[in-house]
């Protein structure tokens, strides 16, 4: 009888984990994103062209007041998901894709 061949059960590091103060801003990030108004605000504005939306493209799709909306768009704000510029009496919002893409890069495997 040969002996039996060792079986590798665990797969090698190809990159480096998160460390503990990138897992608590990154779950920031994904808290924000948690709340389903708050997904669909940030689809909303990444939507729009150039990824920018004024506030009034934002309030009429939702039944909610307008300011539990602003609330939503303030936690978005707060996570360093949108980014807002005030026009006049407007105020438009505008996706920040370094932070999603450094966000989506931790839930995709290197190949």
């Amino acid at each position: 009888m040969s002996s039996p061949e060792a079986v590798v059960c665990c797969a090698p590091l190809v990159r480096d984990p998160l460390s503990a103060e990138q897992s608590v801003d990154l779950a920031r990030v994904f808290k924000a994103m948690g709340d389903p108004v708050r997904l669909r605000l940030l689809s909303l504005i990444a939507s729009h062209a150039g990824g920018e939306a004024c506030v009034c493209d934002l309030t009429d799709v939702f039944d909610l007041s307008g300011p539990t909306i602003s609330h939503h768009l303030k936690v978005l704000r707060e996570a360093g998901l949108i980014t807002g510029e005030r026009r006049g009496t407007w105020i438009y919002y505008r996706v920040c894709p370094d932070l999603l893409a450094r966000a989506s890069a931790v839930l995709v495997p290197d190949r």
